[in-house]
């Protein structure tokens, strides 16, 4: 009983011994190897010892420090180009470009066709006359005033007025006519500028009072034109009368040029 006992002590303290060394071997193994199923202890292996040992794995050691960055690839060929991608939202109109450099002038074009005679266009102000004079007149038929105008064109109208103190005395029934003529005869287009003025019973009638004979006349060919001022007899058969121009007034003759009245 005593001898088995000492047997056991014996191979406790033999199997206690080998792993005491095996530990310290692999205290001394410290690099991060991958773990294999023969320990690489020379206490443990060397002298091709088989067995149980054989087969014992080795505690791992702590982890090394990171090793450095490998070298730079070679570099790889390009890829294939991509498909379209679809068009983007329109910008914000830009800033006013500088101006461009003129270009060279076109080619002369054709001559057009002869175009329709026009009328004149003279304005009213371009071409007038006023003749004025302060003398009383007595007379009771004949030429009172000429006034001398110069026409530019052949187809205009002159626009025509006198402006003065006129009366009719000293008859019962009579009647005495003013009127305007164009190089000694009265205006035939469209008719006679004038004013008659009839008194029917005088019974000591005197009166003066501010008369306005005004009016066109077409067909006046251009150039001078004698506008004359008259006084006579009515048309209407009536005798004379005692007639008297400009009493202690302004007379006036207004001769204008203007353009002919639509027909």
């Amino acid at each position: 009983m005593m001898r088995s006992r000492v047997k056991l002590s014996t191979m406790f303290v033999l199997i206690f011994s080998l792993m005491a060394a095996f530990c310290a071997c692999s205290a001394k193994d410290n690099k991060p190897s991958d773990t294999k199923t023969v320990s690489s202890c020379p206490s443990c292996n060397n002298g091709g010892q088989t067995g149980m040992w054989t087969y014992m794995t080795c505690v791992p050691g702590a982890p090394g420090a990171p090793g450095r960055d490998g070298a730079k690839g070679d570099l790889s060929s390009p890829g294939k180009t991509g498909t379209q991608g679809p068009s983007g939202a329109d910008g914000k109109k830009g800033a006013k470009g500088e101006p461009g450099i003129q270009g060279s002038a076109g080619q002369k074009g054709q001559r057009g066709d002869k175009g329709d005679s026009g009328t004149s266009r003279l304005a009213s102000h371009m071409n007038w006359k006023e003749c004025a004079w302060k003398k009383g007149d007595g007379k009771d038929s004949g030429l009172i005033y000429n006034c001398d105008f110069v026409k530019k064109y052949s187809d205009t109208s002159l626009h025509v007025y006198y402006a003065g103190n006129l009366r009719v005395a000293s008859c019962n029934d009579c009647c005495s006519r003013w009127y305007l003529t164009f190089n000694g005869a009265e205006c035939s287009s469209p008719g006679t500028i004038d004013g008659a003025f009839y008194l029917a019973i005088y019974r000591n009638h005197n009166r003066h009072y501010h008369h306005h004979i005004e009016g066109h006349c077409n067909n006046i060919q251009k150039g001078k034109v004698r506008v004359g001022f008259s006084v006579g007899k009515c048309v209407t058969g009536h005798k004379l009368t005692d007639a008297d121009t400009g009493f202690h007034s302004m007379n006036r003759i207004f001769i204008e040029e203007v353009a002919k009245a639509q027909q």
